[in-house]
């Protein structure tokens, strides 16, 4: 295959997957969905809320579990069958009862949750092995996309639930969903053989390194130090993410500004996604983790007294440099343990994710003084900042 088709090969595989995670992040959008949910089954809002944690876990374990059905049957059947499973989880999700409405953990939270967490995994492991030398790139792009997926289905899922219903709106997205996945899966997959001279020829670095499986790499002390340094990167973004509303007015921003914030911020999302591998590219993905995690500690501590435009400026950068940590943690882990099997590396590794999302919000909820909170999220980022340095140090070693 010559080098001019194996490039638009590789940009074929790029916007396909970028569109993809684009409709598939609609995973975090789930606040939106609250209140007409809560209404429309009658379901009590705070165990509609609760949705998020099914999600947010389930998605990791279908990370873990894509990486290992990568090597089995392929990128784009992973990406069909967890295009799917969102599609008909809330296809479902349209159907049930006040009095079942429960299921919903099961349609909506779990089987969506880790349908695009298999998927998500197969578009960002081909994008890797399609641009080896720009894998920051490849990987920014489309988890940018996935981060901007907010930004565009907040006031559409608004809109359509205002006009039709929360139960129509689940049917109009699932079929949108089942038609986007059904048009583009089959553009997800790895460079095979064919490829001398392109993508696996540039790849011959990281193909030359010994080539970890997920029970190898669990072997290592440096699987933990990503992994548990990954847990801290992410612990502000997850405490203050909840709470940016209600900051927001303590903190003397009133009228529309407080949903103005919080929009920024998932703008600053999607940047980060983007901006950050960037970065690694040029300084190497442990610089760059370095850095947005020492800028988050710095913005927690600003958070013990910032106000007005400090406030905002604060919470934008947090959300910015959380941007950063699922576009640039994939690269890293690749550096590790080799890109063979980064698909299911890089979901063990995502088990600190999880481990953040679930346990940190509900500790730290504890902590009733509002500075002690922000301080011990500080020292929890400078604490990910150090395991990251630990972590470049058994490397030169």
């Amino acid at each position: 295959m010559s080098t001019i088709k194996q490039n638009k090969a590789g940009l074929r595989v790029l916007i396909a997957g970028s569109i993809l995670l684009l409709f598939l992040g609609i995973l975090y959008v789930w606040s939106v969905f609250v209140k007409p949910v809560s209404e429309a089954y009658e379901w009590d809002i705070e165990s509609v809320k609760l949705m998020t944690t099914f999600m947010l876990s389930f998605f990791a374990v279908g990370i873990l579990a894509g990486g290992k059905m990568l090597l089995k049957i392929g990128a784009s059947a992973v990406v069909f069958i967890g295009g799917m499973m969102l599609a008909a989880g809330m296809f479902v999700s349209a159907f049930l009862t006040p009095n079942t409405a429960w299921l919903m953990y099961l349609t909506y939270g779990i089987a969506g949750g880790f349908g695009v967490g298999a998927a998500y995994n197969a578009v960002i492991s081909a994008a890797q092995q399609w641009f080896p030398k720009k894998r920051g790139f490849a990987i920014g792009v489309s988890v940018c996309a996935f981060g901007f997926a907010a930004v565009i289905f907040a006031p559409l899922i608004e809109a359509l639930t205002a006009r039709f219903g929360v139960r129509s709106t689940f049917m109009i997205l699932a079929a949108i969903f089942f038609t986007v996945v059904l048009a583009l899966f089959r553009f997800i997959r790895l460079p095979g053989a064919e490829t001398q001279g392109g993508a696996a020829a540039a790849a011959a670095d990281l193909f030359a390194k010994r080539q970890y499986t997920v029970g190898e790499a669990l072997k290592t002390k440096q699987f933990y130090l990503i992994t548990i340094s990954m847990m801290f990167a992410t612990t502000a973004f997850f405490v203050l993410n909840p709470i940016f509303v209600v900051l927001a007015l303590e903190r003397g921003l009133s009228g529309s500004m407080p949903t103005i914030a919080v929009m920024l911020t998932g703008v600053a999302n999607a940047s980060g996604r983007l901006c950050v591998p960037l970065l690694s590219d040029k300084i190497g993905g442990e610089k760059a983790v370095i850095t947005i995690i020492l800028a988050t500690g710095v913005c927690a501590l600003l958070l013990c007294f910032a106000q007005g435009f400090l406030f905002v400026a604060s919470i934008v950068v947090v959300a910015f440099c959380f941007g950063g940590i699922p576009s640039t943690y994939p690269v890293i882990t690749a550096d590790y343990f080799g890109i063979k099997n980064v698909g299911s590396n890089y979901g063990a590794v995502m088990i600190g994710y999880a481990l953040s999302a679930l346990t940190f919000p509900m500790a730290l909820a504890l902590v009733g003084d509002t500075t002690a909170r922000f301080v011990i999220l500080a020292f929890l980022s400078l604490l990910g900042a150090a395991l990251v340095v630990w972590l470049m140090r058994c490397k030169k070693r």
